[in-house]
């Protein structure tokens, strides 16, 4: 993120607000693998999903009816809003619950830090970012410090290639949202889209919860309601609306290039719980950080 001596006052703070904000941000999305896998563990994957989403919305448009949201305008807006919650929410985390039912929650938060990658591949033909030989190097070193921790957890059985697989495909969903986002829906009320595309999202995954399923259930306890309460309010409400507002502020290619430090708050949290950090995680987590630095500055 470029800054000089010149810059007015104004705007160098809300450049660092905006990082702060970026850095936060991907902080509570690496805390969510955690109570994610308690929630895949403790009941039925995609019902938890389902009724995740439902509840979010109900508490997103809560907020954003209290705030006097304006409802969007137009078929098309409903349905680009349908195809964001779709993409964002049913197919990121759907498959991602999936691979989390053996995939370990710390090898998951690294697999979605490919994210900043793909998007810059596809930015500049969708949303007109252009990628510098600087950026490219960036995003390649960030994406090296996460192959660099791939590969120092490899033979663990911790990374079976069917999960990381169905990782990497919600990745491809999660950055497909981020281009309709960033190109069609930027002028529409943020808190509106983040309540509606939470909805979509539930009703898209509700079928296949229903076939795949069968009958929800649920092992009944502490963690799991705390992991659903958390992954509600902070997650799905909270942290939608950040996101969306940090990709309303700026590029998508330069916002997503935080996606890499997933990894620094995935693993730490997820050692928490037993999950051992290796010296190959410390040099990837290095790369990582050097990646982002030079993306912010190109």
């Amino acid at each position: 993120m470029e800054t000089s001596a010149g810059s007015p006052p104004g705007i160098t703070a809300t450049r660092w607000f905006r990082t702060a904000a970026a850095i936060f941000f991907v902080a509570l999305w690496g805390s969510a693998f955690v109570p994610s896998k308690i929630g895949v563990l403790a009941s039925s994957p995609l019902w938890f999903l389902v009724v995740r989403f439902f509840v979010s919305g109900i508490v997103a448009l809560g907020i954003a009816l209290a705030l006097g949201a304006k409802w969007p305008r137009g078929r098309r807006a409903w349905i680009l809003i349908v195809a964001l919650g779709v993409l964002a929410n049913a197919m990121y985390l759907g498959f991602t619950y999936e691979a989390l039912r053996h995939l370990a929650a710390g090898v998951g938060s690294v697999v979605t830090s490919s994210n900043p990658l793909l998007l810059a591949i596809v930015a500049p033909a969708f949303l007109g970012e252009r990628l510098t030989p600087w950026k490219l190097l960036g995003l390649l070193l960030g994406f090296a410090g996460v192959v660099a921790i791939m590969i120092g957890r490899s033979g663990t059985g911790t990374a079976e290639p069917r999960d990381v697989l169905l990782c990497l495909i919600a990745v491809i969903g999660s950055v497909a949202s981020t281009v309709v986002f960033k190109k069609f829906l930027v002028q529409i009320d943020v808190r509106m889209t983040t309540a509606l595309q939470l909805f979509a999202a539930s009703f898209a995954l509700l079928p296949f919860a229903i076939m795949l399923e069968g009958a929800p259930h649920a092992t009944w306890g502490v963690p799991i309601v705390a992991a659903f309460v958390y992954l509600v309010v902070v997650m799905s409400v909270g942290g939608s609306l950040l996101w969306f507002w940090l990709l309303e502020q700026g590029e998508a290619s330069r916002v997503t290039a935080y996606y890499f430090l997933s990894p620094v708050f995935g693993l730490l949290i997820a050692s928490f719980f037993g999950e051992a950090l290796s010296i190959h995680d410390l040099g990837g987590l290095v790369a990582i950080a050097v990646g982002i630095a030079i993306v912010q500055r190109s």
